[in-house]
């Protein structure tokens, strides 16, 4: 069955504020389709998000949305949740948002296994302020404070979250819009822990232009040429990923969550 997700967008403020070629609409999308999917209702869905260009994404929902500071969305979705747990949660965040300023928050709710969903759309720097680098720049990148070439290294996100003890965690790029619904769908159906969805993006504006990737056509290709499925990686001898980009379900277990434990203490 097919699902447009229409009675999630304003349809009136579209099209949507981000630059051509951003795959933002594409997890927009994906994310309104398997709302519907799983028969949300809006009156039960709190969508949360901080500064960043996926940080616009509420302007567009019909849903209950809080529009907060800049690395703050995953601490006010916690609040959110914790305050009326019979609600669906999402906390829509970027890298710089969700991994850099706000990397503390992101680590300790999925420790907690505090039962929201983030979805976090990494296009690999500070898109809406210039450009700037990210907790997840690629190694000798080079963005608006990197002229030389950024001499850190990225953070794998859901390695990180993961390891944190997440209960599900997910990985995917916009080169595969149903994949990312996929996996959206998935983490409404389990209800319960810390449900987090990376999803790989690109920035032709500033990230794309200053690497000389080209325009969002041969990004979105170079991305599906990097892309490696993690179920493969087994099957193989080892390879170097520095450029690749791994794919696939980081975590899947149904864990007791925080609410949950929460009420066990009462």
């Amino acid at each position: 069955m097919k699902y447009s997700g229409k009675k999630y967008i304003k349809e009136e403020l579209l099209p949507f504020f981000w630059c051509a070629g951003c795959g933002n609409g594409i997890i927009f999308t994906a994310m309104t389709r398997a709302m519907e999917e799983n028969n949300l209702a809006r009156e039960d869905i709190v969508a949360v998000t901080g500064i960043g260009c996926w940080g616009k994404a509420d302007d567009y929902l019909t849903t209950h949305t809080f529009h907060g500071t800049h690395g703050r969305a995953i601490a006010v979705a916690t609040g959110i949740k914790l305050a009326n747990p019979r609600l669906q949660v999402f906390a829509l965040v970027g890298d710089g948002d969700g991994a850099t300023i706000g990397g503390n928050h992101l680590i300790h709710a999925a420790r907690r296994n505090i039962d929201i969903i983030v979805i976090m759309s990494n296009n690999l720097n500070y898109g809406m302020t210039g450009g700037q680098y990210s907790a997840t720049t690629p190694f000798n990148s080079i963005t608006s404070t990197s002229r030389e070439g950024h001499i850190e290294d990225a953070f794998n996100i859901s390695a990180l979250v993961k390891s944190a003890g997440a209960g599900y965690v997910a990985k995917c790029t916009i080169a595969e819009p149903q994949k990312i619904q996929r996996y959206i769908s998935k983490a409404i159906k389990k209800e319960k822990g810390f449900r987090f969805i990376e999803v790989i993006n690109i920035c032709p504006t500033h990230y794309g232009r200053f690497n000389k990737f080209g325009n969002a056509v041969e990004m979105l290709k170079d991305i599906k040429e990097r892309t490696i499925s993690l179920k493969s990686l087994d099957k193989k001898s080892p390879i170097d990923l520095t450029e690749k980009i791994a794919v696939g379900e980081y975590s899947d277990q149904d864990v007791e969550g925080f609410v949950e434990r929460y009420r066990k203490k009462k």
